[in-house]
């Protein structure tokens, strides 16, 4: 089959370092347009507002959406009613409310709508649900550190309001979360940390039900840390790598050391929503920091600069 069209908005670190691999790699996708102020891919038209692109490219079927969260609404809005389906990097949107009038024009025009959460796709995480389907959890716990300067350099539109702060990453480990326990959990309590000069946290320790906590934190130099553990009456399960390598009672049990395989698993769940005509949005990793947000207390930290 002929691969289909693409259009990919928003051409910053994760797009040239994620998307774009997968979409040349990609049997079911073929990147056709890029629309960003100051990014560029290698001959590939480029745009600078959504509304050229899709006045010069019909034939483009489907839009990805690599902004932030903040301006993310406007645009995938747009491509929806100009009858284009639309992939979500994530979080899907600066607000809940917002996502769900998405979800509404998608299902108006009989379009997808994808709110894609990369870490999901992780290597060891379908074999962790697995294994912890029939279990009774006792307590989970995830550390989830790393250094905001290597992976969003210079970006402060990360502690502006909307742009999460130490969620960004943190809710990449909600969404393993959420994925792999048997049964849902929710917030309790939080603490945040705010940089003196900063809008949003830089740190956070959450409290949920059924003995679940997390500690996060933008700060760590040099190794990265990025794990899940979670202990039950038969054994003790851990996720290391952002969910890529499986080890049960410290033995690995599956996995691999790479990330490389997130990102084009998510453009084949596309491709299979596409051909199915239906939309995947999954809201819970959103709620857990929404309610983090509202229950957290507040506490001050020394001031941030890049």
């Amino acid at each position: 089959m002929a691969r289909q069209k693409v259009a990919l908005v928003g051409i910053g670190k994760i797009a040239l370092d994620q998307h774009v691999p997968a979409l040349a790699a990609s049997p079911d996708w073929e990147l056709a347009a890029t629309v960003s102020r100051h990014g560029r891919v290698d001959s590939v038209p480029a745009y600078e507002t959504l509304g050229a692109m899709l006045a010069a490219h019909p034939e483009i079927g489907m839009v990805s959406l690599c902004l932030p969260p903040v301006p993310r609404f406007d645009y995938a809005a747009e491509a929806l009613r100009a009858g284009r389906h639309v992939m979500l990097e994530k979080p899907p949107g600066a607000t809940l409310a917002e996502v769900h009038h998405l979800q509404s024009l998608a299902a108006g025009q009989g379009l997808t709508l994808f709110a894609t959460w990369h870490s999901r796709m992780a290597h060891a995480v379908a074999p962790a649900k697995a294994w912890l389907a029939d279990k009774t959890i006792t307590r989970a716990t995830i550390t989830w550190r790393e250094d905001v300067r290597k992976w969003h350099p210079g970006q402060d539109w990360v502690f502006e309001p909307g742009g999460m702060g130490v969620f960004d990453p943190g809710i990449n480990a909600l969404s393993i979360l959420t994925e792999i326990l048997p049964a849902p959990v929710h917030l309790l309590g939080a603490e945040l940390e705010f940089p003196a000069n900063r809008q949003t946290p830089i740190a956070a320790r959450l409290r949920f039900t059924d003995n679940v906590a997390a500690d996060f934190d933008w700060r760590q130099e040099g190794p990265q840390t990025w794990d899940i553990v979670v202990e039950t009456p038969s054994g003790t399960l851990a996720l290391r790598m952002g969910g890529n390598v499986l080890e049960i009672d410290g033995n690995v049990a599956g996995g691999e050391h790479t990330i490389m395989g997130e990102y084009p698993a998510l453009y084949a769940h596309m491709a299979t929503l596409v051909r199915q005509r239906i939309s995947d949005v999954d809201l819970a990793p959103m709620i857990h920091v929404a309610d983090a947000l509202t229950l957290g207390r507040r506490i001050p930290a020394a001031p941030f600069e890049f």
